[in-house]
């Protein structure tokens, strides 16, 4: 069966932390740029839901660290 190419990020989307060192942390894209993506972390509903967490500042990460890397993110789906 053949692997699912990485979508390319955009607003709306959730991805997952592959570092090691995080305990599955999710984030939402919440806006795009040439280079960067603005970022919120999240955690899911029971109905899949993203509920933005107290407290966590919005971060930018490079859009070439969203590949499935052990140092980059894993796509989960559209919010």
């Amino acid at each position: 069966m053949p692997d699912t190419p990485t979508p390319t990020p955009a607003k709306g989307q959730i991805w997952q932390d592959n570092d090691p060192r995080t305990d599955n942390r999710l984030i939402l894209i919440e806006r795009t740029d040439a280079t960067h993506a603005t970022v919120r972390q999240v955690a899911l509903t029971p109905a899949g839901e993203p509920v933005p967490l107290p407290g966590v500042r919005r971060t930018r990460i490079r859009l070439d660290r969203f590949r499935p890397t052990s140092t980059g993110y894993r796509y989960i789906g559209p919010a």
